[in-house]
């Protein structure tokens, strides 16, 4: 077996995270097979006499296997003002980034937008500098998407321009190294590096904290990478980064990975087992978000509802989860732990005038305690996104999500009984596996009957890894995929449009994001239900200071009344700059 392989193996069945056992060994993935030989993994380090000490030696010198058993003790968790010794083969010097300039691209969901923002923390303490402008940065990090194969493509035909930028670097600076970031760095690993060998830097999603080590080899010329998952890495010692010093709003990752396994999904095998931050932590994060002024914080996670927090050993009892009614689970039943409506009593109590929201649940996850703390709470959005998937009992069996066609429309009407007013989004894959044209008709049948006021819909694409790769065909031809895909944005326009237009007339809470990107004379914000409202940017009385006439600045509530509405955004015009207390008092 490969020395790698080895002490990868001898992590795996000790369960220890990414940097406990292999934080001494550079990890060099260019080739399948590569030698730790000193002629592919120079080091700057010098013996005691001046003399370079190549890397053969080393290693040799460096860490033995007594030295993996002592570090096999239970994960502790770090103060953020730790600051780890440096490996063997690097010194602290080489570690900092020296005033370097990283340009950070972030596609795909939120999530990446958090791991962005906690990527950047992470560099910005070891010496870097950000900026905005691609044609002076030293580093350039993409932050990835595997979801889908579109989403990969975009990032090869990006690393196509970025090779242009890299061979036209004038040697009188340093040389511009380009890195992957996220899902589409784990999910490919030795491809990314093996194709694109102007590639320098590959970080899984539970690698950030390596980056500075990982460009540290880099610069030394070799490629470097650490994919490894971890079965404790939340980040919650780090305090994300916002990149935007006009944001109102900001996400806050409350757990990571997902143990649901749907057989259509790669999030399993690109972030890990499910694992969540201590409340602690998280509540201290949304306090410090409140101090800066943020009106708007999105719990996020995988599987966002299924939050368990087990870091206190006091609430590890035997209490077993509570499911929706009619769903069940692709894995064994879980017990103790905080749970998803402990943490969101807590952080809607953080701060009265912040909206709560939270992204991406599984509908199994919808227990009655979470229903009646989103209708009690003023600042918990009456919004909730239930990803469907499909209108099929029989596609939903073979995507393996855990409930019927019957289960789901159930559950939607328990949930508009217990919220009066709610706002549902959901997911919808066209051109499933086996999918026929009658599976389709349901879908379609139940964009009808709910009637959403926002979707999200693609057309299916097979990810290797998956169970429906290995398990399933993809029979549906691509040009059937789209047709489908078509019909159902359709039908979804068509009924979230006579969704919408319920607001025509009534009054709506607005939380001010700034300009229109379509008008200078407009703002826009959204309402409670995360729907885009547009108005005039007028004069307005503030309900505080009566007499007073104010415009609306972005992070302000007003109160817009809706004159129209169209499938994705509702048009008004605005009454009154108001509070969040003020407007649920007088509704």
């Amino acid at each position: 077996m490969h020395p790698l392989q080895c002490v990868l193996q001898v992590q795996r069945s000790l369960g220890w995270g990414p940097l406990a056992s292999v934080s001494w060994l550079s990890l060099r993935m260019c080739r399948a097979h590569s030698s730790l030989s000193s002629t592919t993994c120079p080091s700057p380090e010098r013996q005691e006499d001046g003399a370079p000490k190549d890397f053969s030696s080393r290693l040799a010198a460096g860490p033995t296997f007594q030295h993996f058993l002592k570090s096999a003790s239970a994960p502790q968790e770090k103060l953020s003002s730790e600051v780890e010794d440096p490996p063997p083969y690097l010194t602290m010097d080489e570690l900092l980034g020296r005033q370097r300039k990283v340009y950070l691209e972030t596609y795909g969901c939120q999530m990446n937008v958090n791991d962005t923002e906690i990527a950047w923390s992470i560099l910005q303490k070891s010496g870097y500098l950000r900026t905005s402008n691609l044609q002076e940065a030293d580093v350039i990090l993409l932050v990835t998407c595997s979801i889908r194969e579109k989403a990969e493509q975009t990032i090869w035909n990006r690393l196509h321009q970025l090779k242009a930028l890299k061979t036209r670097r004038p040697r009188s600076r340093v040389p511009l190294r380009i890195g992957i970031l996220g899902c589409m760095a784990e999910r490919l690993k030795e491809e990314i590096l093996n194709r694109e060998k102007m590639v320098d830097v590959l970080a899984g999603p539970d690698a950030y904290r390596d980056l500075p080590r990982l460009l540290a080899i880099a610069e030394s010329g070799q490629q470097a990478a650490n994919v490894l998952l971890s079965l404790d890495e939340t980040y919650a010692d780090v305090m994300p980064v916002q990149t935007s010093p006009s944001a109102t709003s900001a996400f806050v990752s409350i757990m990571r990975g997902c143990d649901n396994m749907c057989s259509y999904c790669i999030v399993p095998f690109t972030r890990g087992r499910e694992r969540s931050r201590p409340v602690a932590s998280i509540l201290e994060e949304v306090k410090k978000l409140s101090e800066q002024g943020l009106k708007e914080v999105t719990l996020l996670g995988q599987n966002v509802n299924s939050f368990r927090d087990n870091s206190e050993v006091q609430f590890n009892n035997a209490v077993s989860t509570n499911l929706s009614r009619g769903f069940t689970t692709n894995y064994k039943a879980k017990q103790g732990g905080l749970r998803f409506a402990h943490l969101l009593d807590q952080v809607s109590r953080v701060d009265p005038e912040m909206r709560i929201r939270f992204t991406s649940p599984h509908p199994k996850d919808f227990p009655d305690e979470v229903l009646q703390l989103i209708h009690e709470r003023d600042n918990i959005c009456k919004q909730i996104h239930l990803p469907a998937q499909s209108g099929s009992s029989r596609v939903l069996e073979a995507m393996r999500r855990g409930y019927s066609r019957e289960a789901y429309v159930e559950l939607v009407h328990h949930i508009r009984e217990s919220i009066p007013g709610v706002s549902l989004s959901s997911d919808f894959i066209a051109g499933f596996c086996g999918e026929t044209e009658e599976d389709h008709v349901q879908t379609v049948s139940l964009l009808r009957e709910v009637q959403y006021n926002m979707g999200f819909l693609f057309a299916y694409s097979m990810r290797q890894k998956t169970r429906a790769y290995h398990r399933l065909k993809d029979d549906v031809p691509e040009e059937v995929k789209l047709r489908r895909l078509e019909e159902l944005i359709t039908v979804f326009r068509e009924e979230a449009t006579k969704a919408n237009q319920i607001s025509v007339g009534c009054t709506q809470l607005v939380l001010v994001e700034g300009l229109s990107k379509r008008s200078a004379t407009d703002l826009c914000g959204r309402n409670d239900g995360n729907l885009k409202v547009i108005f005039p940017d007028a004069e307005m009385e503030d309900v505080n200071n009566p007499g007073l006439r104010v415009r609306a600045q972005p992070g302000d509530y007003v109160l817009v009344k809706i004159t129209s509405a169209s499938s994705q955004t509702l048009r008004g015009h605005v009454l009154c700059r108001t509070t969040l207390k003020d407007s649920s008092e007088n509704c």
